[in-house]
């Protein structure tokens, strides 16, 4: 005959543990992997064509701040092709 072991309050605790450290283990790796630098900086060209477009007077800038002050991406100055 095959005996079933009980569930303890010791398994269960031990379970808990390891919950909580898998828990404050991913939320540590979270907040490091944010420490990062942006793979791109807004003065790198952002196609082939930003430097022919510059020259030309042409560019759009990245952001746009609108009436209220507010840092907003400029995307219709963008992505409207220019005449």
């Amino acid at each position: 005959m095959i005996r079933r072991r009980k569930h303890t309050r010791h398994t269960r605790r031990r379970g808990l543990r390891f919950v909580g450290l898998a828990l404050l283990a991913t939320s540590g790796f979270a907040a490091l992997s944010g420490c990062v630098d942006p793979l791109l900086s807004p003065n790198d060209p952002r196609s082939q064509y930003s430097r022919y477009d510059l020259v030309r007077g042409r560019f759009a800038p990245q952001y746009v701040e609108d009436e209220f002050g507010r840092r907003k991406p400029n995307l219709r100055g963008r992505l409207i092709l220019p005449e």
